[in-house]
């Protein structure tokens, strides 16, 4: 082939890539935004789920829980992804974090149906009433 002759087809392949190239970019921006928000995060966790992404799923509850650390609902869930991908150390290593703080029993439920028999960890201690 000639220069000429190559020209066309490295052109429509720059483009072709180029275009790859934006619509990633746009996906990964789609995902920086929602993972922002605690809810939008745990609602974009939760399809990754349903469509069988699940390191694309630890990955987003990952920026959720670097967004907002005390939040219960996303270790959760983190812990529960854990037990599925069959790292229940790890899993046990989340919920140890949350020793103290509510869970709502329909989350622990969720966590259970995860991982199975796990030890729930301690509720919040009650103040002394004065």
């Amino acid at each position: 082939m000639t220069g000429k002759m190559l020209r066309f087809p490295l052109a429509l392949l720059g483009a072709v890539l180029l275009s790859s190239a934006a619509r990633a970019q746009d996906d990964s921006d789609a995902l920086v935004a929602a993972t922002r928000q605690l809810d939008s995060g745990m609602t974009l966790a939760r399809q990754q789920i349903r469509a069988s992404d699940l390191p694309g799923a630890l990955g987003t509850l990952e920026r959720v829980l670097f967004a907002y650390p005390e939040a219960a609902p996303p270790h959760l869930l983190y812990a529960s992804l854990l037990c599925l991908l069959d790292d229940r150390p790890g899993a046990q290593l989340e919920l140890g974090l949350l020793a103290g703080k509510p869970i709502a029993d329909s989350d622990w439920a969720a966590v259970a149906a995860a991982c199975g028999p796990v030890p729930r960890p301690a509720p919040p201690k009650r103040g002394k009433g004065r």
